[in-house]
């Protein structure tokens, strides 16, 4: 017997019996971000290393651990498959001058890869929907995305399960007043610190605070706050944006020691969290990078985004029971006999043109059997066509959720009847 293979450990198969919820998912979302204005960005899955190096930074979880980089035998580039979306977006947004003259509000949605232990809603191929809003600076852009996005939980029917974190992380010269600071206030403490604090205490100090070691929580709370060092402009556009969220009706808490895990942050910095699912809390982060575009060769411009883990979105529909059931198709198409096959098969092409979708039965098959799959389909309607009906140019149809009376009616006048039927 053949050797059978395996999905790579962490990389999932989505199966027919679980795509569907996919599809829903995957058809609010592209609702919400038409709605609000968004267009369609797809960018490769694979990117220069020196990419992700320079704008998630090189000392972040993801670069020094997650990342799945190779050796390219052709050339001797390295190559690394997407651990997120906005570095490869805004590749994309510098390289093809998207901001000449304008601005952009684009999505994204596909596989990205980390090399971590899979648990959970929480893959090594996982999916991904982000959004980057760029060329905009005030607070308003801000307020609009935290809007979208509660405006999505309540499409899902989740709101009530997830709740907005918020913070402000300043400019550059305010952040390396507050390094500073921190620094030495870890250096008193670096007795306490576990192995990973020391490790990042002079080269990312605010990813210290971001620890969820329980012995580091006390002092973690008690470290300078990055909001005492934020200058005016920063601050009153942190007011402007906090009073918009409220004003618009968006409950959030403030949390000085929110980071994020990515190095091109500014300013806004927010996330969507819930204690639904275990320890991996966090569905949806984001927040502004005022300094990446240019950082990655473009001309200085503002951009602020988010990205959004499917896999957590899904499980928390899942466990929530508010995923809809599988919609069977319209018609399942019975036929046995001399002719039967191709008489149906035009018929069913009748029906399709018409909008109907149409499963017909191939191969062999009693009337009785193929009754049965009619069924188990959850078709709506069967249309039965044997010896009988080719010779008189008709069909049988049958209503299988419904208590009709089933007629026999011409074959070109199918597409009516159960349109008729449906109304």
């Amino acid at each position: 017997m053949a050797q059978k293979y395996q999905a790579v450990k962490g990389m999932n198969d989505v199966l027919p019996a679980e795509s569907y919820q996919w599809e829903y998912f995957e058809g609010v979302l592209r609702k919400l971000l038409a709605d609000y204005g968004y267009h369609n960005i797809r960018t490769p899955i694979l990117e220069n290393t020196a990419l992700f190096i320079r704008s998630i930074g090189e000392v972040t979880d993801i670069v020094e651990k997650e990342m799945y980089t190779f050796t390219d035998s052709l050339n001797g580039d390295s190559l690394t498959l997407r651990p997120e979306g906005t570095a490869g977006t805004l590749r994309a947004v510098v390289e093809h001058n998207l901001l000449y003259n304008a601005t952009q509000k684009v999505w994204y949605m596909g596989p990205m890869y980390r090399h971590e232990r899979p648990q959970k809603g929480r893959y090594r191929q996982f999916h991904q929907m982000g959004v980057e809003a760029l060329g905009f600076a005030g607070p308003d852009v801000d307020a609009e995305i935290i809007a979208m996005t509660a405006d999505l939980w309540r499409r899902l029917g989740i709101s009530q399960y997830v709740r907005l974190e918020i913070n402000s992380l300043g400019n550059k010269d305010e952040r390396a007043a507050h390094r500073e600071a921190l620094i030495a206030y870890l250096e008193r403490h670096v007795d306490i610190l576990d192995d990973d604090g020391k490790r990042r205490m002079h080269s990312n100090p605010l990813r210290v605070l971001d620890t969820k070691n329980p012995a580091l929580q006390d002092m973690a709370n008690a470290a300078p706050k990055l909001s005492d060092y934020l200058g005016e402009e920063s601050r009153a556009h942190y007011e402007g944006w906090k009073a918009m969220i409220a004003a618009l009706g968006v409950e959030f808490v403030e949390n000085p020691r929110l980071v994020r895990g990515l190095d091109y942050y500014n300013q806004s910095v927010f996330e969507w969290v819930t204690t639904e699912l275990g320890a991996q809390g966090t569905v949806c982060a984001g927040g502004r990078y005022d300094g990446l575009i240019e950082q990655l060769g473009g001309k200085p411009a503002p951009g602020i985004g988010f990205g959004m883990g499917m896999e957590r979105v899904l499980l928390l529909l899942q466990d929530k029971n508010l995923l809809p059931a599988q919609r069977g198709v319209d018609v399942y198409l019975v036929n046995q006999g001399e002719g039967a096959g191709l008489y149906a098969m035009r018929l069913a092409q009748q029906m399709r043109a018409a909008g109907f979708s149409v499963v017909q039965h191939l191969g062999e098959g009693s009337f009785k059997s193929q009754m049965k799959k009619a069924d188990a389909s959850g078709a709506e309607f069967a249309v039965i066509v044997g010896e009988n009906e080719i010779a008189a140019g008709q069909a049988v149809i049958k209503a299988l959720r419904a208590e009709i009376e089933q007629k026999t009616v011409a074959a070109a006048e199918v597409a009516a009847t159960l349109a008729a039927l449906k109304a």
